[in-house]
């Protein structure tokens, strides 16, 4: 029999990314932090867990020691969810392999059900987890499993599901290990989750295989937060549900109560946190209860921080699509809940909450506290020519009636066994891979574009924007939380720091911007031209006319006022 007081165990992360849970950098999924909580709960102390993310082995090989030399090596890891990455890299089957055979103790293998990164991944089927040479394969939680292998002195586990009581006790047990994450403390926002499960029962969607909603009590997700941000984490992201505005519910209707109790919570344990974002509301719940989802939206806006997104899964806006895989929102009713979230939660701070969407020169200088994603899904049984064009149809239809949308998220579906698009979605997203193309290339010109412009119009900022990469001379970066803007600045910067920025140019899904304030005294040619309006002559008229006292002082006869961009902050006097 193993003591629990002597184990020692090494978790790597291999990632994940699921429907409704990130888990790729800068994200940090529940299943290591679940998991550490377990060992502690089953009597490993926490001087005997060590974490690594796969990225880690990746980058100092000697970390591999620690997966050799555990008495038990846990890896986690599988994409549901096709994706492409900059945070991280997910693991690859030879590199999973690679752990069993360089661990000399006890294996075991949890996670969700797929392998691999990349679009390559859509429409595949082979989805059936394999053991890759562990000894162990959860295909329960993963959590539960570590728990009763520990339990039973590594002889073994029966698969199962843990229970509220469970999670909740680990969830705070296993804060403690975001330390050891590489992104830790500045650049890692940690995922939360509020329930599983899902009431309806869409045929692509792997999220109804853990059954109907299961609600975890509004103290337990408040009291891991509390732990959490007591080992350093400021950001989190309640993505891990299928629909925020049912939670604490009947799974359906929306508990405005519940919401109150979790977001203000969340607040009076962490009053300095920098970001808090959710992921998925249902818009037939903003439909079939319409008050109690404006009470529970204007609560979340309340308590969140600036550029949230609500995505919704509307899939397809296509009716014969709708019926065939039993999607359980039609585009009409879509786009009401659009126009809701709009007016509930589409005002930016500074304004007054409940005043709506305001862009242009009217909005304040900040993203809305909340807007509507849209998801759109193709390969779906019944998808025809008409399928696409109905779906441009519709949001051409919310750009026209001036609402904003934060994203559109197009793609192709990943088949999986259990659900009903197991056999059919990879030969229709053969079928229709041209007009897919075709299609999608519209949408980011037609609606993607103008959208974001409105969104985040000039002059808009965006606090600490984290510099991540160097591309064709400029530097790349974002913010944290629910699919923040990828922005792109003029010159190469430091990576690694975040600085604040003012967008000046929108791409498709991504904004170009200068640091904020711009210094006049400093700033460099490339970042003066990127200003709207000012070209290489006058750029170069303002390099030859320093220093400046002020803004105006350089006497710049533009449409556009410099001042939402730049400042004077300096002077370089010679003596």
């Amino acid at each position: 029999m193993t003591d629990p007081e002597t184990l020692s165990v090494t978790i790597v992360d291999g990632y994940v990314d699921e429907p409704a849970h990130f888990g790729v950098p800068p994200y940090v999924s529940t299943y290591p932090r679940y998991t550490a909580g377990a060992l502690v709960d089953a009597g490993v102390p926490r001087e005997g867990i060590t974490y690594h993310t796969i990225d880690g082995l990746r980058e100092e090989p000697d970390r591999w020691q620690d997966v050799d030399t555990a008495d038990l090596a846990i890896y986690l890891g599988g994409m549901t969810v096709p994706g492409k990455y900059v945070g991280g890299t997910p693991a690859e089957p030879d590199e999973v392999r690679k752990i069993a055979w360089t661990a000399t103790g006890t294996t075991l293998m949890g996670g969700p059900v797929k392998f691999g990164v990349g679009e390559e991944n859509a429409g595949a089927t082979e989805t059936e987890r394999q053991d890759l040479d562990f000894d162990f394969v959860a295909k329960g939680d993963v959590e539960a499993a570590v728990y009763d292998l520990v339990e039973s002195g590594l002889e073994g586990f029966n698969d199962r599901m843990r229970d509220v009581e469970e999670v909740s006790r680990w969830a705070r047990d296993g804060a403690f290990v975001v330390e050891h994450h590489p992104n830790h403390p500045d650049y890692l926002i940690c995922e939360l989750e509020t329930s599983r499960g899902c009431a309806y029962r869409c045929s692509f969607c792997t999220e109804p295989l853990y059954g109907n909603p299961s609600f975890r009590p509004p103290e337990t997700v408040v009291d891991e937060v509390d732990a959490l941000a007591d080992h350093g984490v400021k950001h989190f992201r309640i993505g891990r549900q299928a629909d925020i505005l049912a939670y604490g519910g009947d799974g359906e209707a929306p508990n405005p109560a519940a919401l109150r109790e979790l977001y203000g919570g969340i607040r009076e344990v962490a009053p300095d946190l920098e970001t808090l974002h959710l992921d998925n509301m249902n818009p037939i719940t903003v439909v079939n209860w319409p008050e109690k989802s404006r009470e529970g939206i204007r609560i979340i806006a309340e308590h969140n921080t600036a550029g949230d997104t609500a995505a919704f899964g509307l899939e397809s806006a296509d009716p014969v699509v709708q019926e065939e895989n039993n999607l359980n929102v039609s585009a009409e009713e879509c786009f009401e809940a659009v126009r809701i979230v709009n007016e509930e939660a589409g005002w930016r701070p500074g304004e007054e909450p409940g005043t709506g969407p305001t862009f242009g020169e009217d909005a304040t200088r900040r993203l809305p506290k909340l807007l509507p994603g849209i998801n759109l899904l193709h390969g779906l049984k019944g998808e025809r020519e008409e399928t696409y064009e109905r779906n441009r149809e519709f949001l051409r239809r919310v750009y026209d009636e001036g609402y904003l949308l934060r994203r559109v998220n197009i793609r192709q579906v990943m088949s999986f066994a259990g659900t009903e698009m197991s056999d059919t979605g990879a030969e229709i997203a053969n079928d229709h891979k041209d007009l897919f193309k075709r299609y999608k290339r519209r949408v980011r010109e037609e609606i993607d574009n103008p959208m974001l412009e409105r969104v985040a119009p000039p002059g808009t900022v965006l606090p600490d924007v984290h510099l991540e990469y160097h591309q064709d001379g400029r530097t790349f970066g974002r913010q944290l939380g629910t699919y923040p803007l990828l922005v792109g600045i003029p010159g190469e910067r430091p990576l690694d720091e975040t600085t604040d920025v003012a967008i000046v140019d929108h791409g498709y899904r991504s904004v170009t911007g200068v640091p904020y304030p711009l210094d006049l005294n400093d700033a460099s040619i490339d970042e003066l031209t990127a200003i709207p309006g000012i070209g290489d002559r006058t750029a170069g008229d303002i390099v030859v006319g320093r220093p400046y006292e002020s803004v105006s002082d350089a006497d710049l006869d533009l449409d556009v006022d410099v001042s939402r961009f730049a400042t004077v902050r300096r002077l370089e006097r010679a003596d």
